[in-house]
């Protein structure tokens, strides 16, 4: 049996968890190796890419700006979180502010002093990136359409770092970025709808709250067109080996996803929905396996 203290310890550290979101940053970290394997560097050996410790750097430093963006957006959100997400944001404050925003500086610390092994470029850049975080959710994240850009850009950054490393500047990579980007666009415009009661209370000026749900559902529906259109030309003009099942997948849930949009009126419409683009992404990193197995076989 766990003493109170223990428990109380333990809780904090869900509660931490939570908040920097570990799920979220463990499938950015997975992502970020498998991307590299099989697409930013399938020309070099599975192991020296495993073992490459730039590579690692990079990735960690990824990990711990990822979470220090999630603990300033948090910050910034406390109060609209209470009206979303009352569950969830009782078990966030069980960490005070002042303790979340003493870790977000240990953790920006941290990403500096990782990149700072690979260059003096990886600290800008990473440097940059911590600043366009902290200035999303202190201005940007308020405002329509461009918050949701912003956001989308913000979560393909990590990859970016890995794109710029390896130097790779096929085709390919670009195609994937795009659907990528298209299906984050989407799942940040569907979170902004789920969201919207909060959103009017705390005059956040999202997409719905200034544009109205059916302007959003259009946006949406246009934005869905378009990436099941940048699925189609991944499986038809790129070599993505078994991936092409995955696309095909996505493409079938968008279009189901599109069906339940016309009928949404409620948040739990909205979170089906979203949660559906999140099945999308997840699935889609795992997918990358399936480019050509045999590749990984032969290159260890």
């Amino acid at each position: 049996m766990l003493s109170r203290r223990q428990k109380h310890i333990l809780l904090k550290f869900f509660s931490l968890f939570s908040v920097v979101r570990g799920y979220n940053i463990l499938v950015v970290v997975i992502a970020q190796y498998l991307a590299s394997i099989y697409i930013f560097a399938h020309h070099i050996p599975v192991r020296e890419v495993l073992l490459d410790v730039n590579l690692l750097m990079l990735v960690l430093a990824s990990s711990a700006t990822i979470a220090g963006g999630y603990i300033i957006n948090n910050f910034y959100d406390s109060e609209k979180d209470l009206i979303n997400k009352p569950r969830k944001t009782m078990l966030d404050r069980l960490v005070s502010q002042n303790t979340k925003l003493s870790f977000y500086f240990v953790l920006n610390f941290l990403a500096v002093v990782f990149a700072s092994y690979v260059s003096f470029k990886a600290v800008i850049f990473f440097a940059s990136y911590i600043f366009a975080i902290w200035f999303y959710s202190h201005r940007l994240k308020k405002q329509p359409i461009i918050g949701n850009i912003v956001s989308a850009i913000l979560t393909v950054t990590p990859f970016f770092a890995i794109f710029i490393y390896y130097h790779n500047f096929e085709r390919v990579v670009f195609a994937h970025a795009i659907f990528l980007f298209l299906l984050i666009s989407m799942r940040e415009l569907t979170k902004d709808l789920a969201n919207i009661k909060g959103d009017l209370a705390l005059n956040y000026r999202t997409v719905p709250v200034v544009y109205g749900e059916k302007v959003s559902k259009l946006m949406l529906s246009i934005v869905a067109v378009l990436t099941i259109i940048s699925a189609i030309i991944l499986i038809l003009f790129f070599e993505i080996g078994h991936m092409y099942y995955f696309f095909y997948l996505s493409i079938v849930l968008i279009l189901l996803y599109l069906v339940i949009l016309l009928k949404s009126s409620n948040k739990n419409h909205y979170l089906l929905l979203h949660n559906i683009l999140k099945f999308i992404i997840v699935a889609g990193v795992f997918s990358i396996l399936l480019i050509d197995v045999s590749i990984v076989l032969n290159r260890i």
